[in-house]
């Protein structure tokens, strides 16, 4: 499968919660991520959300391997078309700062403060 080479951002990012690998800069952030790094995407398909019928793609951490969120890969209603390329990861699988107290040793519990 080759090496794997994981990119670090510069400045505040939201990172994978179960290996802290960098994921999005926390200000490229908006109401959803178009940038994104380190991660790896699954095979397209339907999914009925909340908002309508869309195609799309879970998002992976390439590092761990862990369900992060989908990325927009076609939307069938014209409302909702903002949303088409766009990432959205889910808030309780990623942490916008890691602390001194934190023991990398570990992976963080469900109930971690540091939430975004």
């Amino acid at each position: 499968m080759g090496r794997l080479f994981l990119v670090d951002l510069e400045g505040r990012a939201y990172r994978c919660r179960f290996c802290l690998s960098d994921l999005a800069l926390a200000d490229d952030v908006l109401s959803r991520v178009s940038y994104r790094v380190n991660i790896t995407l699954g095979r397209q398909e339907e999914r009925m959300m909340l908002s309508g019928m869309h195609t799309v793609e879970d998002i992976f951490c390439c590092s761990c391997g862990q369900y992060l969120g989908w990325k927009y890969v076609t939307v069938h209603e014209k409302s909702q078309k903002y949303k088409e390329g766009k990432f959205v990861l889910e808030r309780w699988r990623i942490v916008d700062e890691v602390t001194e107290e934190f023991n990398l040793d570990t992976r963080p519990s469900s109930n971690f403060e540091k939430l975004v």
